[in-house]
């Protein structure tokens, strides 16, 4: 894979949201385009339509102890999400893109600006640095969304980096969360809160820790 591709962007492009045409029907849809009566898992900030396979994990900072990711796996590949607070006219994904590009590049890893079906994306090499593993390396695809009010980033890895049909899969999964971006002020940027599931009957997502 080539070096870090910069992105040339004014400073238009970069306040320009970035979103496919049929997201209000397809997805990442808002609370507010989401069918009401769907069995939807609930926790907070994002809600998932459960599915055959799939397995919910809640990433849990080590020093607040709050959520700060859903991860969820599913058909061979792994999908990260987070849902951000954003300005109302304006989108996040691409400085945010940008800032990952620099942030890999500093970790020794590389990424290249790729389009997909939610629309620019990067697929990035990253040093993996597991005992044992030197010089290793992992394959992930950072993909971006701008809703209203809201942003929602997802880092893919698994089959879904390099395989066309899990991919599919993977995306499809993507475009069925449902962003809850509620009425309560926050500043662009801010993520937005995660909980563990309201209803009772649902089954608790896997915690795990990060640092």
């Amino acid at each position: 894979m080539s070096d870090t591709t910069p992105e040339s962007t004014d400073a238009t492009d970069e306040q320009a949201k970035s979103a496919p045409a049929d997201r209000a029907e397809n997805g990442p849809l808002d609370e507010a385009e989401a069918n009401p009566v769907r069995p939807y898992v609930d926790l907070g900030g994002i809600k998932i339509l459960p599915r055959e396979g799939l397995q919910l994990r809640l990433e849990v900072e080590e020093g607040s102890k709050r959520v700060v990711a859903v991860g969820l796996d599913y058909a061979g590949s792994t999908l990260q999400v987070q849902p951000f607070a954003a300005p109302r006219s304006s989108g996040l994904w691409h400085e945010i893109r940008q800032q990952i590009s620099e942030q890999i590049a500093k970790q020794g890893g590389t990424t290249k600006l790729t389009t997909g079906p939610f629309g620019p994306e990067l697929l990035a090499e990253i040093p993996a640095n597991a005992a044992g593993q030197a010089g290793t390396r992992r394959l992930a695809r950072f993909i971006g969304v701008d809703g209203p009010r809201w942003f929602l980033r997802g880092v893919i890895a698994g089959q879904g980096v390099v395989d066309a049909e899990a991919a599919a899969k993977i995306e499809e999964l993507f475009r069925s969360v449902v962003v809850v971006r509620g009425s309560t002020p926050m500043p662009p940027r801010d993520l937005i809160p995660l909980n563990v599931p309201r209803t009772g009957g649902q089954e608790l997502p896997t915690p795990t820790t990060t640092a």
